[in-house]
């Protein structure tokens, strides 16, 4: 089904309630983390919060480029027929925003108020649905003439094809997505752990994922562009915010999985130090004594009174005690 929004339409930017609610998730998160830094001893507190705060930017950019509807767009501003069988034109600015579950098309008129009429659409089409019985809905409706245009360029009887085109990569892209914000999880336990070898080769792994996602988008690229014809104006579409932004954070998984991996091999003791992952090898061995029959707890003998250590032997052993002087 259609969905008719009226107010969701603001500077060709589309907020949908969904992409608002992983951003404030995200935040709240953030903002946990930052009120409990001060809590954080030494000086790895800001590379700590650093840490935290990329993790966060990466997890939220893929989960919210889900929602988005900003990959590919276009839009033209023209005098335009507002209703069919009228021969009524206003000024208005027709926009085409594709996302990876559907389309947005909006009408925002230049005045808003024309013809005692507001005119300020938002009309959005899910891959899910049947798009024709969507554009028949659209019709009963009476929505304006280049609404009704653009909806059916994307009809399965097109001639320009662009319901199977941005349909089927859509699907892929959002499949190869999912598969990088799991790798983004398995990464963060990953890095919380002592392997931060497999945690960088991971963060590459969601990296690469996104470049497939974007790969199977852009494949709609190679085909003969479909000209919309709007009035004495005619637009086409174009990779929109959200392809260069996933296109950013796949470069900055990959970095920064190679950089883990590179430093890790070089320098694997200050790695595991800077990740407060340092094991408690180099501990024991200078805060333990080994004697003949047992272990001595050094930091324990330090911080008693003076000891002294009595060796027995009887029966082809050898024991030892502790008597602190007194």
């Amino acid at each position: 089904m259609s969905e008719l929004h009226s107010a969701h339409a603001f500077y060709n930017h589309i907020f949908d309630p969904d992409l608002l609610t992983v951003i404030l998730v995200f935040l709240v998160l953030a903002s946990a983390f930052v009120i409990i830094a001060p809590g954080i001893r030494g000086k790895l507190r800001i590379f700590w919060m650093s840490r935290i705060i990329l993790s966060l930017f990466i997890g939220a950019v893929i989960i919210a480029l889900q929602f988005s509807r900003d990959w590919a767009s276009a839009g033209v501003e023209a005098n335009v027929t507002y209703k069919s069988f009228s021969s009524a034109v206003v000024r208005a600015e027709l926009g085409l925003h594709v996302g990876l579950s559907g389309i947005d098309v909006t009408l925002r008129g230049n005045p808003v108020v024309q013809r005692n009429e507001t005119i300020n659409y938002n009309v959005a089409f899910h891959w899910t649905d049947s798009l024709e019985q969507d554009y028949a809905e659209a019709l009963e409706r009476g929505l304006p003439s280049p609404i009704l245009y653009v909806a059916e360029k994307f009809s399965p009887g097109s001639p320009c094809g662009l319901l199977y085109q941005y349909r089927f990569s859509g699907r892929y892209a959002s499949a190869t997505m999912w598969t990088a914000f799991c790798c983004w999880l398995l990464a963060n336990i990953l890095f919380s752990m002592p392997v931060l070898l497999y945690a960088g080769c991971v963060t590459v792994t969601a990296g690469l994922f996104m470049f497939l996602s974007l790969a199977s988008f852009a494949a709609t690229r190679s085909l003969p562009p479909c000209v919309f014809a709007v009035g004495s104006a005619s637009f086409q579409t174009r990779l929109g915010c959200s392809f260069w932004l996933a296109l950013g954070t796949g470069v900055l998984c990959t970095v920064v999985g190679a950089l883990v991996v590179i430093l890790d091999y070089m320098l694997p003791k200050k790695m595991r130090k800077v990740f407060s992952l340092a094991m408690d090898e180099d501990e024991d061995e200078g805060d333990v004594i080994s004697g003949a029959g047992g272990y001595l707890n050094s930091t324990f003998l330090r911080s008693s009174p003076p000891l002294e250590i009595l060796s027995f032997t009887g029966s082809g052993k050898t024991w030892e005690a502790v008597k602190p002087f007194f």
